[in-house]
């Protein structure tokens, strides 16, 4: 058996041996080292970070969040102890959000004993977080810091996942490229979506015909989660227990929706803080309320707190105060009246009445998780789907559950270890992704270097051929003047319009005149800066920024607005977060949403304005090189896309010259020509 890691070569796009497993010990082995690499390279970064960098430099970055006051809220969701940080004077721009994981200190942000917690709310003035524990006092006195940290349990959950996949001897031998995938029968299929068209219709009867592993290969706006969700309709309508993942919470969210909205009893497992406010009541933490044995378990839960008060005035039986007695002891003496090894009879009495609490309570707080446990696994058996992340798969909340198939909706932005986590939990797995798109995010350059992002969806499809996988091949957002290009270059012409968005442009106000770039005749323009204007790093940074194109972007913005364009249905895309900084300042409170190439994949808008910032004399592009990061941002626009970059340096990477030929031929090119004032009008 050999077992084949590959990688593409930056250049040809050929893939590249670069390490061979003969067998699943070696191949667990390796992956278990890429995943420790990863793991230690995130740890590290942000222990370098908080060590290297004072507390406010790494507020000024947006990691931190000083001089906050922590006040004690009680319980909350996911019955975690609950604190407000609270800010008089307001917090400052952070990359903090709800759901993330926070460290929390006061003197020393680098010990590892400081208590982490979850982020469940932010205000303004305020961040609210949840600990599975309750936190030690201090974190109630002023001056304390919060700092945006690593969640060390999908690592681990990850690790477990590559031990335990040998447990599933069937599935283990198509993964390793031992053995071809089966595919048997299933009769008249009987759809539940009557839309679908021939593709996905194909796609969803592979699946079901498949008997260990399918992939649903979905390009933009083919519906990959619609088809997606009538496959798992489809096993559920078969009695199959079905669990769906994806590697993301957002990603997850989606088919939460996606399947309620069809009338199944979806059961989301995760941190409710994670989980879409408007979809929190398909939640375990929400759902569970509505059960007896949990309002059981925590009327149970109060008895025992209740008891706290009348402990305090008995004595702790500390190693001091008892001296070498065990509680039996303790008790018995106290039955006697009896004191023992220099203790008073009283503190004895006192002793073992705590101890007696302390009993009560115990029996409280286990009978309570008795009822709590029973009471989850009521609604996981309830379920027609249980979706969650591919991490939490890992969680004990289904640890002991077994199921029939496993789906994983956006599986090419997925690690292969990470995809391991809930396919070690089933007989099956049908996964659905864009191999064409964003890859996994990799940290650590010898992980990534060594094949950890290859995606087990990518490897799939290398070791067992194109009948392992369906590609949807209609797709329903862009107009085909958008879709042609990326249709020819990353999808071999497969992909039509459908006859809804085929032709579809922007609807104009057509009062005075319409410019040439905003014009939506031509779907498609690009807006050639003819080198003028420089791209510029700013101190400190190694991201990069182009203030004339931020210019040239507000220009354009403004005249879609003044021509009728809800700024809502506008998104401004560019691959450089400092750009991000400048547009978001150039247009200020608005609700179009700005953001890198990352934060746009799977979204869409009206209109998508890009501005790709190189210009230099280097001809020096960096990562616009990566082509997949390209197609995403050209296959967000439904009817109109605006391309802003200096195709003087782009054109040396071939794919650039190859667009600005498309567009020639397709679309409209303006060029800028001594316009460094922006008189747009007059090109």
């Amino acid at each position: 058996m050999v077992f084949k890691v590959l990688n593409f070569t930056k250049n040809t796009g050929i893939p590249e041996v670069i390490t061979m497993a003969k067998n699943y010990k070696e191949y667990r082995n390796k992956m278990k080292e890429l995943v420790e690499l990863e793991r230690e390279e995130e740890m590290e970064r942000h222990r370098k970070e908080i060590k290297k960098l004072s507390g406010q430099e790494r507020q000024n970055r947006g990691r931190a969040i000083l001089d906050l006051k922590g006040r004690y809220e009680g319980k909350g969701i996911a019955n975690d102890h609950i604190i407000k940080f609270v800010s008089k004077k307001g917090l400052p721009d952070s990359e903090i959000s709800v759901g993330d994981l926070v460290r929390v200190s006061k003197r020393q942000p680098e010990n590892p004993d400081n208590p982490t917690g979850t982020v469940v709310e932010m205000t303004g003035h305020s961040v609210t977080v949840g600990f599975s524990e309750r936190p030690p006092k201090f974190i109630q006195s002023r001056g304390v810091r919060l700092d945006l940290y690593v969640n060390d349990i999908t690592f681990q959950r990850m690790l477990d996942a590559i031990e335990n996949l040998e447990k599933s001897e069937e599935l283990i031998d198509v993964l390793m490229g031992e053995r071809k995938p089966f595919f048997g029968e299933i009769g008249d299929l009987e759809l539940l979506e009557d839309e679908l068209n021939d593709s996905q219709k194909d796609a969803v009867e592979s699946s079901l015909k498949a008997e260990d592993i399918f992939l649903i290969h979905g390009p933009p706006g083919t519906g990959k989660t619609t088809t997606l969700a009538e496959v798992v309709d489809q096993h559920i309508e078969k009695g199959d227990r079905v669990l769906v993942t994806a590697d993301s919470n957002t990603a997850t969210d989606n088919m939460v929706e996606f399947l309620s909205k069809r009338g199944r009893n979806v059961l989301r497992i995760g941190h409710p803080a994670r989980v879409n406010k408007n979809l929190r009541s398909y939640s375990l933490d929400e759902k569970i309320k509505e059960k007896t044995k949990y309002r059981d378990s925590e009327k149970l839960r109060g008895k025992a707190f209740e008891l706290d008060e009348e402990q305090d005035k008995h004595t702790f039986p500390s190693g001091r105060n008892r001296r070498g007695l065990g509680n039996k002891a303790i008790k018995d003496l106290a039955e006697k009246g009896k004191g023992s090894r220099g203790i008073h009879p009283k503190k004895i009495e006192s002793m073992a009445k705590w101890i007696k609490l302390q009993d009560k309570k115990d029996r409280l707080f286990e009978k309570a998780e008795r009822l709590e446990e029973e009471a989850v696994q009521e609604l996981i058996e309830e379920a027609d789907v249980i979706c969650t992340t591919n991490s939490t798969a890992g969680s004990e909340v289904i640890e002991g559950v077994d199921f029939d198939v496993v789906c994983i909706d956006e599986a090419t932005q997925s690690t292969e270890p990470s995809c391991l986590i809930p396919i070690t939990k089933a007989e099956k797995v049908v996964m659905a992704g864009d191999h064409k798109q964003l890859p996994p995010t990799i940290l650590n350059s010898e992980a990534k270097d060594r094949g950890l992002e290859k995606t087990l969806f990518e490897r799939m499809i290398e070791v067992h051929g194109e009948k392992i996988k369906k590609t949807l091949r209609v797709q329903y957002r862009m107009n085909t003047d958008i879709m042609g290009f990326s249709n020819k270059e990353f999808y071999e012409n497969e992909l039509e319009a459908h006859e809804k968005v085929a032709n579809h442009q922007l609807n104009l106000n057509k009062d005075g005149e319409i410019e040439k770039v905003i014009d939506p005749e031509n779907p498609f323009t690009l807006v050639d800066t003819n080198g003028e204007f420089m791209e510029e790093t700013r101190e400190g940074s190694t991201s990069k920024r182009n203030r004339g194109e931020s210019k040239l972007v507000e220009y354009i913005h403004k005249k879609l607005v003044s021509k009728g364009v809800e700024p809502e249905k506008i998104g401004v895309i560019s691959p450089y977060s400092d750009q991000i900084d400048l547009l978001e300042e150039r247009l200020g409170s608005t609700e179009t949403e700005i953001k890198t190439v990352d934060g746009y994949q799977g979204r869409e808008k009206d209109v998508i304005v890009i501005s790709l910032v190189r210009s230099n004399t280097d001809d020096r592009i960096g990562f616009l090189g990566d082509h997949r990061r390209l197609n995403v941002a050209l296959t967000r626009a439904r009817k109109k896309i605006i391309v802003i970059g200096d195709f003087d340096t782009l054109g040396q990477e071939e794919i650039y010259g190859k667009m600005d030929e498309y567009v020639k031929n397709k679309g409209r090119k303006v060029v800028l020509k001594n316009n460094s004032d922006l008189k747009i009008q007059t090109i």
